[in-house]
């Protein structure tokens, strides 16, 4: 970040300029005129094997739930099939089973604040 804020500097743009032509490009955008920008779609997956992601590191389902910031009583229910994660739940949990030391790192380093 702020290497482009110093690019910028450089070129006789500041951050605020910088913003405006963001949100006037991403109004554009949204009337259609995809010439200057891009959107990109997420794929959540529709399901996703909780105990699998789970039992890929090695916790139990309390050392899990406490690591990760989740009721142990939901961890149990997704594990069980009485309950499917929803869609911002998927998406963490999809991550954790990709990037377990990220999502930890990033927990952390909220918590210290």
């Amino acid at each position: 970040m702020e290497k482009s804020i110093n690019e910028n500097a450089k070129k006789g743009r500041s951050v605020g300029s910088e913003i405006v032509v963001a949100l006037q490009n991403a109004v554009a955008y949204a009337k259609g005129d995809h010439s200057k920008g891009r959107a990109h779609r997420v794929q959540v997956p529709p399901r996703i094997d909780v105990k699998q992601v789970r039992r890929k590191l090695g916790l139990s389902q309390s050392d899990f739930a406490e690591k990760f910031g989740i009721s142990a009583a939901t961890l149990r229910n997704w594990e069980q099939g009485r309950r499917q994660p929803d869609g911002p739940a998927r998406v963490l949990l999809t991550i954790i089973g990709r990037e377990p030391a990220a999502v930890q790192r990033v927990l952390l380093s909220r918590s210290e604040r």
